[in-house]
């Protein structure tokens, strides 16, 4: 499985002051995303590969990465925005960037808070960071990422999410165990969640009702009334988990459970959303973290951040059905309706530099919080 290219990212930020994006074409409809043969989906799946400075792009048809493009300080995440034609991703600098993946472009890059962990492209127009650092997560407009906002939340914010219909984001805080509500409308925090020790992630319901998040001792998933604010059911899962999603139907939760570097974990726990049991533990690579699952439900990707691969997973069957090799420990993971392009420009310009900050390299990274 080689890859096809390698594009060094870089811009000349001429379009982040006022110049109109490339047009890269309207996006397939996620709830249309066409089916391949053999129950394959059509679309495209990107990969953020921390220690490789560098993301993968895989063709969700073929699963067969195609692309790396390099150039991104330790990307911890990386997310597919709401309508497929831009890609954000976090990166070790403190920064979030904006990447046309049509032509694997640099559109906008904006400061963020200290040691960025995840980004979301929310509903209602902005993308937020969360700044594990600083306890804050920084709000961007998402055209141009224009600075629009810090909310102050304390703790180790890590992973978010919104609920789709626009009325809550979610906040997972590593450090309290916690999850926090915001108000989207507002950008103010509604409230907080006590859930166990370590969330990492969260997976949101449509209506904003129901969270679910991971703990690490013990190694659980837990389901959260976000009405009732309180955890209403916890299920055991063998290893504790990072990343959750779920299914569009949201019967199913999934759970990458990673693990720890010392005793990596290998599975990913497939959870009857109603009655919180284990469907099935799915088998995968060492230490799965992120995990993304298609608009259809047919495939679940995970990466495997310990032996530097991607699992790919056939939701009907409950089985792995391929191994892709990706970047040095991948991490975050998102899916683009979007067939990957099929060949990459050959050269770019490098990113301006980061502004001078604070050194942090004796800083414990966020992401090892536990798994």
């Amino acid at each position: 499985m080689a890859l096809a290219a390698t594009v060094v990212l870089g811009t000349t930020l001429s379009g982040c002051s006022g110049g109109a994006d490339p047009a890269p074409g309207p996006a397939p409809s996620a709830a249309t995303t066409p089916s391949g043969p053999a129950g394959t989906v059509t679309g495209s799946v990107w990969v953020a590969d921390e220690e490789g400075d560098s993301l993968t792009v895989v063709d969700a048809a073929t699963d067969e990465a195609v692309t790396t493009l390099t150039g991104v300080d330790s990307p911890h995440n990386v997310q597919v925005g709401r309508d497929g034609t831009t890609v954000y991703t976090v990166t070790g600098d403190d920064r979030v960037i904006a990447i046309d993946p049509a032509i694997y472009a640099v559109r906008a890059v904006a400061p963020t808070g200290s040691a960025p962990a995840h980004v979301i492209d929310a509903p209602n127009g902005k993308v937020y960071v969360t700044d594990a650092s600083d306890g804050t997560v920084s709000v961007f407009e998402a055209s141009g990422l224009r600075p629009a906002g810090r909310i102050e939340l304390g703790g180790m914010p890590h992973g978010l999410r919104p609920a789709a219909g626009g009325s809550v984001i979610v906040v997972a805080d590593t450090e309290a165990g916690v999850i926090h509500l915001i108000d989207p409308a507002t950008d103010r925090v509604t409230g907080t969640v006590p859930v166990g020790t370590g969330p990492a992630q969260v997976a949101v319901s449509a209506d904003g009702r129901f969270a679910y998040t991971g703990t690490t001792e013990p190694a659980a998933v837990v389901k959260v009334d976000l009405t009732a604010r309180a955890v209403v059911a916890t299920i055991a899962v063998p290893a504790a988990p990072v990343q959750l999603y779920l299914t569009p139907d949201e019967k199913t939760v999934v759970s990458a459970d990673q693990g720890t570097r010392q005793q990596p974990g290998n599975t990913l726990s497939v959870i009857d959303t109603t009655e919180m049991t284990v469907r099935a533990d799915v088998g995968t690579g060492a230490g799965p973290h992120g995990v993304v699952i298609d608009p259809s439900g047919t495939r679940a990707w995970v990466t495997n951040t310990y032996d530097d691969t991607m699992s790919v997973i056939d939701l009907p069957s409950l089985s792995a059905v391929a191994t892709v090799p990706v970047g040095e420990r991948p991490n975050g993971v998102s899916f683009s309706p979007r067939p990957p392009t099929a060949t990459a420009p050959s050269t770019g310009v490098t990113l301006p530099p980061p502004a001078v900050t604070e050194d942090r390299s004796d800083e414990e990274h966020p992401d090892e919080h536990g798994p």
